[in-house]
């Protein structure tokens, strides 16, 4: 009998969110939404459905990961701490090797928004069933506008024709009006040996050199020597824009991954928090009294150190600001 398994990943750091999100407290962890974090969510979200929860995170922020489990009242869980990130298809390796090859994993980010579970619950068994026909599973979300920050799955049915880059803005537009392309969610669902299996026959150096760091392991800490000899590369690029055993699941439950101020403007206006906005503007993190005069779809954001100051519509552009600032001025980023 196999169970189902949620495996969250938690190594991002959120550079598109600076000045709010650092090193040392990344985008996951900020209660930001109705006093709980991205993390507490996810973490809420699938407790009732899983038989088991799995933490793949990083040595820098496995104790928040840790309070966050205990606030969404998951006591039970296992944690899997990376020495040093290496993408997503070692993270997930890692969570295989852990269970059972007939286990079923449902592997989500820890720093993404979903508003209607019962939506989820149905994507989800769906894609069980899925999975226990041998495929790999990825969900894919209906776009509601020519988003350019996201990757895009070509689709019939459950059937993958195409993984697309993140698009310009002509060619988002194009994506939608064709009607047959969703977002690339970086969601997934499938048997923990089916990947392993997948992942040896398009990438054996990663699956060979992560198997070796997790059987270095003390206590689920991954070491660092043996960490650094695995390849850094996506699920997507190793696996699932290469394997013939890929289905998607076409799905609308409220999705977003808040990586930049205009989702987390989007989702806050969706959810009816006017308080955070002031003449068609938005307060980030500001304490003070503020005011806009003469200016419109700008967002203002403010920490102890830092003030940022943008238009809605450059968001995806605050992380050439984050990595100017780490080499820069890393006391900023941290």
């Amino acid at each position: 009998m196999s169970n189902l398994i949620h495996v969250i990943l938690s190594g991002g750091v959120g550079s598109r969110l600076w000045p709010v999100s650092r090193k040392s407290m990344p985008k996951q962890y900020i209660p930001m939404f109705g006093d709980k974090s991205l993390f507490q969510l996810t973490a809420e979200r699938s407790r009732l459905s899983v038989d088991s929860v799995l933490v793949v995170g990083n040595k820098d922020n496995y104790l928040l990961s840790q309070a966050d489990m205990m606030r969404a009242g998951v006591t039970n869980f296992t944690e899997i701490i990376e020495a040093a990130p290496r993408n997503t298809a070692a993270a997930i390796a890692f969570a295989a090797f852990a269970v059972q090859p007939d286990d079923i994993l449902l592997v989500t980010p820890s720093d993404h928004i979903i508003t209607d579970e019962l939506a989820y619950a149905d994507a989800i068994a769906e894609a069980v069933a899925l999975a226990k026909q041998n495929y790999l599973v990825t969900f894919g979300i209906t776009p509601t506008k020519p988003e350019t920050g996201y990757g895009y799955i070509e689709y019939s049915g459950n059937n993958v024709l195409s993984f697309r880059e993140k698009p310009d803005e002509n060619t988002a537009q194009m994506f939608i009006s064709s009607g047959n392309f969703l977002w690339n969610s970086g969601m997934f669902c499938f048997k923990a040996g089916v990947y392993l299996e997948e992942l040896y026959s398009y990438e054996p150096d990663i699956l060979q050199t992560a198997l070796h760091c997790y059987q270095c392991q003390t206590d689920g800490l991954l070491p660092e020597k043996e960490t650094m000899q695995i390849p850094s590369k996506s699920i997507d690029y190793a696996v699932m824009e290469r394997s013939k055993k890929i289905k998607v699941i076409p799905t609308s439950f409220g999705w977003s991954d808040l990586g930049s101020f205009e989702s987390i403007w989007e989702h806050w206006e969706g959810q009816g928090e006017v308080h955070r906005f002031k003449d068609n503007n938005c307060v980030v993190g500001s304490e003070k009294h503020v005011e806009f005069l003469g200016v419109s779809n700008i967002v203002l954001v403010e920490t102890k150190d830092a003030i940022l100051v943008l238009e809605k519509t450059s968001s995806q552009d605050v992380k050439k600001i984050y990595e100017r600032l780490e080499r820069e001025k890393p006391e900023l980023v941290n």
